[in-house]
């Protein structure tokens, strides 16, 4: 499987996870130097942005990925798309269409 294809089959398993709320598998997709930037401009650390998406009253329904770039250089890779997410927080159904922007780096793990 070529690079490119490696990190958006990643990217969707991220998308995946959120929605099973999988804190298992977010932790082996997410770098422990996670710095995450909410569309409001928040910045979550690697356990603030895990327990917010998979403990918290946010609910992922889903998130989907479209018009997808990937430009590798060497151990990292910029995925740009844009992104569809559905979700539910306080009984209310939400949906958002924005341009997500995620960086990956192959480390020995994966």
């Amino acid at each position: 499987m070529r690079p490119e294809e490696e990190v958006t089959q990643a990217a969707l398993r991220r998308a995946a996870a959120l929605a099973a709320r999988d804190e298992a598998a977010l932790r082996l997709l997410m770098h422990p130097g996670l710095r995450w930037t909410t569309f409001r401009g928040e910045v979550l650390g690697y356990e603030e942005y895990i327990a917010g998406n998979t403990r918290g009253d946010l609910r992922w329904r889903s998130q989907r990925l479209s018009g997808v770039t990937v430009t590798v250089a060497g151990d990292a890779a910029v995925l740009t798309a844009a992104v569809t997410d559905e979700v539910t927080r306080d009984g209310q159904d939400l949906a958002f269409r924005l341009r997500l922007t995620l960086t990956w780096v192959r480390t020995p793990d994966g």
